[in-house]
């Protein structure tokens, strides 16, 4: 029986890394069928997970999932029946009937039906957390996962380069600043892995410029492992800055110079401030923009940081909320209502389909109350993100990756929409899954299992003498 748990969870582990490194690739898998695919594919891996190696905290956190689910599932509810519990119908379908001369059934949703619709991308993110949660309770899998995530940046970021053609990069996803968030979260990935490399070349302590210089510059594989590490987090930088995007490349820096200082806080010299170590992170990202952002910058000269007409798309978007605050128009169906509320601030130009703020969009959607539970479980998950910080240095990598990664995730989705394409958020998702199980006390690997009983003595009273292999 633990032979075939371990199977389970080995196919369930590979089949996390194989969404992880392909959800990005059918342009951003935004398209309904492909979200179905990985709904189905990620339902198929939580199906053979076991939940052997879960403990108490990984418990409450799929309970605290569950209630967040079934808040959306009550919501649902209410504007797909034609008989809601406590919700009212939107007015508009009593101006229909009385344009038609004739009863129609009303609906909480302006569309009927469509919150059915608009459910797969959420569905796919939330069985990716669920996922990255359960397999990365394994302290080597989820190692594994961040590797997945780093080196699929990497790919991704080489097949941007041979396709661009002029503008922006944008590799396999339609728009530039989703694209940046993906790039950005891949550089911080590889920016935790490498300070991992680092610090576990220096002893103990607060870190001297001594050691540093004792420790490094060898011919040793360990160093070739360090420039392979710097290599790629420049790559995946050099793609996050091709992609021109204002707020995705500022927000993934604050999310890299975030995990940096964390990660080091406790190896500062005493004496040296934290003032001190974010002048020395602000001097390090003012030459990343010297060197490679030089359109970047050119862009904030020629359009400023914010889009003509954004902050009147958000007024108008919050007067959508004012009017429908409790269970909002109906889950995807922004693109029908903004054009009622659209400001004559805004532009002529082009068609608003989306409120370029998740929260916000989520409020109008779907009601303040879901929207304030979503932002509170997104608060909690940061908060056990932090807590994980503080655990020993071999376990603290994922927490911090995942923190990175949500960090620059939310702070791009409060101005943006990141989160709202399925091929990013799903890689989202399974990773704060995965750091969030290791923030907590987690079982021993299965791998170290395996060592631990081959080493152990047989009825025989022989030793294995191959305990040691791989060690």
């Amino acid at each position: 029986m633990p032979e075939r748990a371990a199977l389970a969870n080995r196919i369930s582990a590979y089949i996390l890394f194989f969404v992880i490194a392909a959800a990005p690739l059918p342009f951003g898998s935004r398209d309904a069928t492909t979200v179905a695919l990985w709904c189905s594919v990620l339902g198929l891996g939580l199906i053979l997970a076991s939940p052997r190696g879960l403990r108490a905290g990984h418990l409450a956190l799929l309970a605290g999932v569950g209630f967040v689910v079934a808040c959306y599932g009550f919501v649902l509810h209410e504007q797909l029946s034609d008989y809601p519990w406590v919700a009212t119908p939107n007015p508009i379908w009593a101006k229909t009937a009385e344009l038609l001369g004739r009863p129609v059934q009303p609906s909480v949703s302006i569309i009927r039906g469509q919150p059915f619709y608009a459910l797969g991308p959420t569905l796919a993110a939330v069985l990716a957390l669920v996922l990255g949660l359960v397999v990365g309770a394994d302290n080597d899998r989820a190692r594994q996962a961040l590797l997945v995530m780093a080196w699929a940046g990497v790919g991704y970021a080489a097949y941007g380069f041979a396709t661009i053609t002029g503008g922006n990069l944008t590799a396999t996803f339609v728009n530039r600043n989703t694209a940046a968030a993906f790039f950005g979260s891949c550089a911080a990935v590889w920016l935790v892995l490498l300070m991992a490399t680092v610090r576990g070349r220096l002893p103990a302590g607060p870190i001297k410029l001594a050691a540093i210089r004792q420790n490094f510059g060898s011919e040793s594989s360990k160093d070739k492992d360090l420039a392979v590490r710097i290599c790629m987090l420049f790559i995946c930088l050099a793609a996050m800055f091709m992609t021109v995007s204002r707020a995705g490349i500022l927000l993934s820096l604050f999310g890299m110079v975030t995990a940096f200082l964390i990660f080091f806080r406790r190896d500062l010299p005493r004496g040296l401030s934290l003032l001190v170590a974010l002048l020395g992170a602000g001097a390090v990202i003012w030459l990343l923009l010297r060197l490679m952002g030089s359109q970047f910058e050119g862009r904030i000269d020629v359009s400023g940081l914010v889009e003509q007409g954004r902050y009147a798309a958000y007024q108008s978007t919050l007067r959508i909320i004012a009017d429908h605050p409790w269970f909002g128009t109906g889950w995807g169906t922004f693109a029908a209502i903004f054009p009622a509320y659209r400001s004559g601030d805004i532009s002529t130009w082009g068609v608003w389909d989306i409120a370029h703020s998740t929260p916000l969009e989520i409020a109008a959607e779907l009601g303040i109350p879901l929207a304030a539970i979503v932002v509170f479980a997104w608060l909690v998950a940061i908060l056990v993100l932090l807590r994980g910080t503080r655990r020993s240095r071999r376990e603290t990598v994922a927490p911090i990756a995942a923190l990175a990664v949500a960090l620059i995730a939310n702070l791009h989705s409060s101005v943006d929409f990141p989160l709202q394409v399925p091929g990013y958020a799903i890689v989202v998702f399974a990773l704060v899954g995965v750091g969030l199980a290791q923030s907590l006390q987690t079982a021993p690997s299965q791998l170290r299992r395996t060592r631990k009983r081959l080493s152990e003595p047989r009825g025989d009273g022989i030793e294995n003498v191959n305990s040691g292999i791989g060690q």
